[in-house]
């Protein structure tokens, strides 16, 4: 299984970090991997609830049908879904105020038969490359 994780402190308030990241309509705004959604996207998540859309890394695009699995506003949203060729994935992003500024943690976990070996590591580097710029996004959106 590869794991990716970031921490970055950003300069807006909770409210308005977590605003953007819940916002699943928002995420080609900001969530490099994130390329559409093929479903009808929830107002707001709440747990239970299911979406599909796409995500590429490494240039490879992959349909995910996710499924809310924890949504705590305006701190906590997990998603997991699977995908083609058993792709299994999840993100949890946690917003934590600071002040007038917060803290966003984001944890992504991926798996599945193709995600091996020297793929594996080639999609966990190219991941954390996306998720960096994910996060300068981010930043530039909420400040």
């Amino acid at each position: 299984m590869g794991k990716i994780e970031a921490n970055v402190d950003l300069p807006a308030s909770q409210e308005k970090v977590w605003a953007v990241v819940s916002d699943f309509s928002r995420w080609g705004e900001w969530f490099t991997i994130h390329k559409s959604w093929k479903s009808e996207v929830p107002a707001e998540p709440t747990v239970g609830s299911t979406l599909t859309g796409v995500v590429s890394v490494l240039n490879m695009p992959n349909t995910i049908t996710w499924t809310v699995d924890a949504f705590e506003a305006p701190s906590t949203l997990t998603i997991s879904g699977n995908g083609m060729a058993g792709a299994k994935l999840a993100v949890t992003m946690t917003v934590t105020a600071r002040g007038d500024s917060s803290a966003l943690s984001l944890e992504s976990t991926f798996e599945g038969q193709m995600i091996v070996g020297a793929i594996g590591a080639a999609i966990e580097r190219a991941g954390r490359k996306d998720l960096a710029t994910s996060l300068t996004e981010l930043a530039a959106l909420v400040s």
